[in-house]
Formats: C-alpha cells, structure tokens, sequence
C-alpha cells in the first residue's frame, strides 16, 4: 500500500486542532493565577487533572481499539474537548476549573491511539515519515496554544477562552472525514500482516527491557518537559521580571522549536535506525538544558531552541520503535506510550510544582537539567535488523 499523503496531512491538522487545545491549559496558567489565587500546587494538580485523565484512559482506549476499531471516535474526542473548553470559560471555581479540564484531558484519551492508528494505515512502509508527521501537527498545535494565549487572554479573564471553541468544531469536522475513509479502509487492517515482517524480533525478554528503557527515556523526556511547558512563563517573570504577554511568547519558541524537532526524528529513524535517534535526542540535549539554569535572559531564549529542538525529536522514534519491538498491537502500544508521556506530565507538574513552593523555580530547572543523562540507557536498545532472506 502507497504512502495517503492527504490523510496523514488531514489527521496531522486534526493533531494540530488537538494539541492547541490541550496547550491552552497551561498557556492561560497566569491568567488563572491571578483569577483564583492559585499556588504552584494547585496549578500542578490542574494539569494533573487533564494529563491523568489521558494517561490512564490511553492504553485501555488502545487496546480496546485493537480489537474493535472506533472510526469515529475521533470525533467523538474533539466533542469531549469542545465541552470542556465551554466550562472552563465558564468556571467560577477550582473544582469546576479541574472538571472542565479533564474533560480536555478525555477527548485526547479518545483521539491518540485511534489517530496513531490511521497514520500507521495511511503510512505504506514510511512508518517513520508517517509518525513525525503525525506528531509535527500537535507539536505545532502545542506552540500555538502559548501564541493564541498571549493574543487572547493576556491582560483580559480566563472566560476568553469561548473564543477557542471553534478550533475544536473544526477538528470535529475534519475528523468526520478521516473517520469516514479509515472505516472505508477497515477490511485492510484484517488482511495485514500482524508483524513488520521484514525486521527480525528480539527474544520476549529483550523486548521487555527494551520496553523498560524507553519508559524510563519517555520519563526523563516528559518530566523535563513538564519543567517547560507548565512553569517556564513563571520562571522568566521571576528571574527576569518579563511581562506575561513576552513569557507567553517565549513559550512559544520553545515549542516551536519543539514541532520543528518533531518533523526530523521520525525520517532520520526511516534513514539511520531508530535507536541512534533515541539515543542522541535525550542525551544529546544534556549540555544545553544544563547550561540552561546559569544564563541571563538573552542565552536563556537562545537555549530553549536547542533544546526543543533535540528533545522533540526522540518520540516519533520511540514510538515506532515500541510498535516495531511488539508488532501487531499499534493501538496498545501508542496507547501506552501517549499515555504513560501524559502521564509522566501530568506527575511532574505535581511534584516540581511542589518543589518550587518549597525551594523556589531557579532550583527546579537545576536538577531537572540532569534528566537527560538519562539518554545513556539507550546505548543497551537493540538495533532492529531486517530479517536475512533464505536462499533456496
């Protein structure tokens, strides 16, 4: 089967539509402060509330999905997150803050693995073009959601948010479509091989510690990113005494760069092998995010380029990899991996939001500088060969 470059296009936009969303969460944080009075705990705990919600509904999503394909539960997801933009705009409380933004952490449970899915089908064998294409969209959609916050709800309440709910009716109609030709190419998914047939598997055991490594990359990956995306903005207002609408926009380079990052890893895993991606994308980023802590204002911008940059583009990687290690369960295991890097978010916004209460945000970004180290585990992944042809 050919490379469907107009759907990998349609659902890396619905990716797009998707994570714009989700990155508003932490985007309208300041605007939210100052409307509830929130420390760094409750503001852990809301995006706790979203990306637990995602985490833990992911996997079981997966698998179900694996099993019974749901065209159009895409839609479905991007209903869910509609709604939930409604009631944080509408939100006159902390509870209710926390329901409306769960509510967004379900419609991205629902979209992944089913999304992961449809890109995986429309890819032929660019497996890894495929998925960089898919993540480049959310990333992108990511460092958008810091843009439209700043040019939105800077200075202004968070009930602006009502503004940004027809980015959810359209990925809602754009879904319908893509829900429409996945179940039109359903019968295809019956009549695949369940294995990426020309690549050797390791042994059962291989693969559960290579599973076990990159769970732990996944981990030093989210939980630093968790420092960028929920704290950053406060950590340039305090250390530089930036305004909002400027922290907002620095956010947004860094995600940029982040989507950027994206678009390399998948087709440099297609073109080097997948593991020396992995392995030079978490640990080649050590040097800047430790450097990162000790520069002024100027470098500080300059640094969060590289380090997106370099970060981003383990994931694509990572996720291929996981499918290519346990074939035939694609929904499962984007599943666990979407989830468990939600997951991963979702806990380290808790725990370094508590950290920053009781030491302060400067010491934060020190000792997660020395997360990425954590790269060097990937040297222990084994290398996917393809499988040697027997001569007659």
């Amino acid at each position: 089967m050919p490379t469907i470059v107009p759907v990998l296009i349609a659902i890396s936009v619905s990716h797009l539509l998707n994570d714009t969303i989700q990155s508003l969460i932490p985007a309208s944080y300041p605007v939210l402060q100052q409307a509830f009075h929130l420390s760094f705990t409750q503001i852990g705990f809301i995006t706790f509330a979203f990306q637990f919600m995602a985490s833990m509904l992911q996997p079981f999503i997966g698998y179900y999905t694996d099993k019974r394909p749901q065209p159009f539960s895409l839609a479905v997801g991007m209903a869910c997150s509609f709604v939930g933009l409604v009631l944080l705009s509408l939100a006159q409380n902390y509870p209710m803050l926390l329901v409306s933004v769960a509510l967004v952490g379900l419609g991205s449970a629902i979209f992944h693995p089913e999304a992961s899915r449809v890109a995986n089908l429309a890819a032929g064998k660019r497996r890894g073009l495929a998925q960089g294409v898919f993540q480049v969209g959310g990333n992108f959609g990511s460092s958008l959601g810091p843009l439209l916050a700043a040019l939105v709800l800077a200075g202004r309440s968070h009930t602006q948010t009502i503004w940004f709910t027809p980015i959810a009716l359209v990925g809602f109609v754009v879904l319908l479509q893509v829900g429409r030709w996945y179940k039109g190419h359903l019968s295809e998914l019956k009549t695949r091989p369940k294995s990426f047939g020309e690549l050797e598997t390791p042994s059962r055991k291989r693969v559960i510690v290579s599973l076990a490594i990159l769970v732990v990359l996944v981990f030093s990956k989210y939980f630093y990113m968790a420092s960028m995306t929920s704290y950053f903005t406060f950590y340039l207002m305090g250390k530089f005494g930036v305004g909002v609408f400027e922290a907002q926009l620095r956010l947004f380079l860094f995600m940029f760069a982040v989507a950027a990052g994206t678009v390399l890893g998948g087709p440099l895993g297609d073109r080097f092998g997948r593991k020396y991606v992995i392995w030079f994308s978490i640990l080649g980023v050590a040097p800047f995010t430790l450097a990162l802590p000790y520069a002024d204002s100027f470098w500080t911008a300059v640094l969060t380029v590289p380090i997106g940059l370099i970060l981003a583009s383990a994931f694509s990687a990572i996720v291929v990899y996981a499918q290519e290690l346990v074939p035939g369960k694609i929904g499962t295991i984007s599943g666990i991996f979407y989830g468990f890097s939600f997951g991963m978010g979702a806990l380290g916004s808790v725990v370094l939001g508590m950290l920053a209460d009781h030491t302060s945000l400067g010491f934060v970004y020190q000792l997660c500088a020395w997360l990425p180290l954590l790269g060097v585990l990937a040297a222990f992944l084994p290398r996917l060969e393809k499988k040697k042809e027997v001569k007659a």
